[in-house]
């Protein structure tokens, strides 16, 4: 079996292809290549709902989503 080679990787500059970001720019944050997703910093923000743990510490939170590959775009720099 061939392992697919992707043309992203971790600290690559890219911009957004296709969806409601379409346009912006962001650096690859961490890659899942079984997948084909990648979480790009200040990309498609998703709310987690957290459960309160020992400290006190819960409620709704905003983080980074995954992203397809295929919306994603390397920026020559």
């Amino acid at each position: 079996m061939s392992k697919k080679k992707l043309h992203i990787k971790k600290d690559d500059l890219v911009t957004v292809l296709s969806g409601q970001d379409r346009g912006k720019q962001g650096v690859v944050l961490q890659v899942f290549p079984k997948k084909n997703r990648a979480v790009v910093e200040g990309i498609h923000f998703v709310k987690r709902h957290l459960r309160p743990n020992q400290t006190g510490q819960g409620g709704v939170v905003e983080r980074e989503g995954t992203i397809h590959i295929s919306n994603l775009k390397k920026v020559d720099g």
